[in-house]
């Protein structure tokens, strides 16, 4: 289950999204969306070291802790916190990318539809 055992400021909005991928606007958003992240964070402030990992499958709709059974369309390194900015929308993530706050591997254009969509209006 996401978040528990986590000591991760974003496992809350991992929580939320979770309960958000059941309803019926989240299962519009997995037929819409249809792609696999990998979410890496950084508890400390360096990306890289002690990462916890979850993956958001929005083929099937879960969140789940641990690194992705095969290869994500898309896989996120970031800090704790700025994922947490991210999602609570105050902080843009194309800006995150370009300032080198947010590292990027696989898809570009799967990691363009990781879009506030995936977080339940908050």
């Amino acid at each position: 289950m996401a978040g528990s055992g986590s000591s991760l400021k974003s496992a809350a909005l991992l929580e939320q999204m979770k309960s958000h991928l059941t309803t019926d606007a989240g299962k519009e958003l997995i037929k819409k969306t249809g792609l696999v992240y990998q979410l890496n964070f950084a508890p400390k402030q360096k990306i890289g070291v002690d990462e916890e990992i979850y993956v958001i499958d929005l083929k099937v709709g879960k969140v789940t802790q641990g690194a992705y059974k095969g290869k994500p369309d898309a896989s996120f390194s970031l800090k704790d916190d700025d994922f947490l900015a991210i999602g609570t929308e105050k902080m843009n993530p194309q800006i995150a990318f370009i300032r080198g706050s947010m590292k990027i591997k696989g898809s570009l254009s799967a990691a363009q539809k990781f879009t506030p969509d995936i977080f339940q209006n908050r």
